[in-house]
């Protein structure tokens, strides 16, 4: 008997536990920080450093993170299901927690490229990405093309190429489980919607979820306790 797909969709919440600031809850990032100075084209254009210290910081907080037992119980579903795990995140927590299929909507943290590859141009190829690690970028480091790098971010204001991958595994998921993100960032809010008519969707958070739709199941917990629920549900 074949195995089961599920489909995870994860936010900020799965790595608030883990010490990973959320950006758009009380006390967020986006409560300190302009996201249309430090995270979008523009602002690139505008001030590369400034852009480019915003993730260097990042890069520092996420060298001293640790993937929490919500990461693991994702990780941990590998045993019994094929798990499609797509991030809103930009840490690199979910694999290193163990996930072996993580697709990052909005890129990751870890990562730079030369800032005049990945778009259309070059059919948003990764050929020219590399993993820096938690080393920091500065203005005027060059990718062997002779570019500024740049973070491997999706900005605001940029195309998320990775949409069509993440619709069609949602499209094809036995069981959806959305983590820790609260469905107000488009177009990853929507995904959910592409989800099979049979298949049932289960959301961890533990705000108030204003989604109404009959197959919902909202487990009102924080990631590391609603996934212990979860798990008992399967």
């Amino acid at each position: 008997m074949s195995k089961k797909r599920i489909a995870v969709l994860t936010g900020a919440g799965v790595s608030a536990e883990s010490g990973l600031g959320t950006y758009r809850d009380n006390g967020g990032l986006w409560d300190n920080y302009d996201p249309m100075e430090v995270a979008s084209i523009e602002g690139w254009y505008r001030n590369r450093s400034k852009v480019l210290d915003f993730y260097n910081m990042q890069r520092e907080h996420l060298r001293n993170a640790r993937p929490n037992d919500a990461h693991r119980a994702i990780a941990a579903l590998e045993k019994d299901y094929i798990v499609d795990v797509i991030t809103q995140n930009v840490d690199n927590l979910h694999e290193r927690a163990g996930s072996t299929h993580v697709v990052h909507l909005h890129g990751e943290a870890t990562k730079v490229r030369p800032e005049n590859t990945f778009n259309d141009e070059d059919g948003y190829s990764e050929k020219a990405v590399f993993d820096v690690g938690y080393d920091a970028v500065h203005l005027g480091d060059k990718a062997p093309n002779g570019v500024q790098l740049r973070p491997h971010i999706v900005f605001f204001g940029e195309a998320v190429p990775k949409m069509e991958e993440a619709i069609n595994l949602v499209s094809r998921a036995d069981i959806v489980l959305i983590v820790g993100t609260s469905l107000s960032v488009y177009p990853a809010a929507g995904l959910y919607r592409y989800a099979r008519q049979e298949a049932p969707i289960y959301i961890i958070d533990p705000a108030e979820v204003p989604l109404f739709d009959s197959r919902i199941v909202h487990i009102r917990k924080v990631a590391t306790e609603g996934m212990k629920d979860f798990a008992g549900m399967l």
